[in-house]
């Protein structure tokens, strides 16, 4: 029988959709730009051998569920698989996820990790240096981080300090809001890259609340649990952390 390695998968059930050492990173790049809802992949989770993620695709974010190796088989949610071949048997039949924030996801279609490509190249026409004198030391890689998350949170108003409940999407720099999940355009865009702190907040009469301070105004949200609470503050404060990289 194949066996999940400290390397990953091997034949003979190894799945068409694992992606071996493809990156978080790289997984929600490839399911946002190439997939669709209910897209997932499989790949190597970066917290140990035996450990492994599921990437899956919810409409414009990418959600990520732990696949664990044990002794006696494959543990994956609520479930236990005797064989690596059951396991795969499972996802031809569909299965449907429910994640903490409520969202309900149906697996419909593996990304393969061999997708057929054209082997067509550019001819170059141009090439010349713009700058002299430069180093492989003055090459700066660069690249948004993704680290996509969905829910709904609770919101106080800015003037009349009501709370009313709002749809949140965080995607790359951008904490979007909306009046509920059915709604296409925003009520509001928030850049991260004008926050200068994510924390929890103990000044309102709630609990679970947190806020996110910028220069024009501090936003109180409250999630529904304490776990989601630190779910939303830890995803928040890793962005910040990137953007602060990045300056």
């Amino acid at each position: 029988e194949s066996v999940f390695s400290p390397t990953g998968l091997s034949d003979p059930f190894c799945p068409r959709w694992y992606h071996s050492d493809l990156s978080r990173h790289a997984a929600e790049a490839l399911l946002l730009s190439n997939g669709s809802d209910g897209s997932y992949l499989l790949r190597n989770s970066n917290e140990g051998p035996g450990c492994f993620a599921l990437s899956v695709r919810a409409k414009d974010s990418v959600k990520h569920f732990h696949v664990m190796r044990k002794d006696s088989g494959y543990a994956f949610g609520f479930n236990e698989f005797a064989s690596l071949q059951d396991f795969v048997n499972h996802f031809a039949n569909q299965p449907l996820l429910g994640s903490d924030t409520g969202t309900l996801i149906v697996l419909k279609c593996p990304y393969p990790w061999r997708v057929e490509e054209p082997s067509i190249y550019e001819s170059v026409r141009v090439h010349t240096a713009i700058q002299t004198g430069r180093t492989e030391n003055d090459l700066v890689a660069n690249a948004p981080s993704l680290g996509t998350k969905e829910g709904y949170l609770v919101k106080q108003g800015a003037i009349v300090k009501n709370w009313k409940q709002r749809w949140f999407t965080l995607n790359r720099y951008e904490l979007k809001y909306f009046k509920d999940k059915m709604c296409e355009e925003p009520l509001r865009t928030l850049d991260l890259r004008a926050c200068s702190a994510v924390q929890f907040d103990y000044s309102q009469d709630r609990v679970n609340c947190f806020c996110l301070v910028f220069p024009e105004r501090t936003f109180y949200l409250c999630a529904k649990t304490g776990v989601e609470a630190d779910e939303w503050i830890k995803i928040l404060r890793w962005k910040l952390s990137q953007i602060r990289k990045g300056r």
